[in-house]
């Protein structure tokens, strides 16, 4: 059984009308530093977009925690159920990437998107 930890083009969410519609729907969740969006796509699999806070600081610190979310997101991200599109808005603070795995883990689970069913599985192999 192999796992798949790769971050494919597919999965993520680029356009305006995409991001703003999950924004719209109001289904979030919130920790310290980061608060997460969802809606359910339909698809097989999950997209997601980073987002920031308007004051988060210079190009420099927001794609260094772009990179930070991105990698903590590709590690946990077959703990998941499929089928959502994702928006992570990130606000300023501590930017570690034990505390953004934490954050999501949290997160991920105060939305009830964690996958205890097994279908984790069966993804894997496709």
């Amino acid at each position: 059984m192999k796992v798949c930890f790769s971050f494919p083009r597919k999965e993520r969410l680029k356009r305006r009308e995409e991001i703003s519609e999950v924004f719209n729907r109001k289904a979030s969740v919130s920790c310290p530093g980061a608060k997460l969006y969802w809606y359910w796509n339909g698809l097989g699999y999950n997209r997601i977009a980073f987002t920031f806070a308007r004051k988060f600081g210079n190009a420099v610190k927001r794609n260094h925690s772009r990179r930070l979310s991105r990698e903590a997101y590709r590690l946990l991200r077959n703990k998941l159920r499929p089928g959502y599109d994702l928006v992570l808005l990130v606000y300023p603070g501590r930017d570690a990437f034990s505390g953004r795995i934490e954050q999501l883990q949290a997160l991920f689970s105060k939305a009830g998107l964690t996958d205890s069913t097994g279908n984790q599985k069966q993804r894997n192999q496709e």
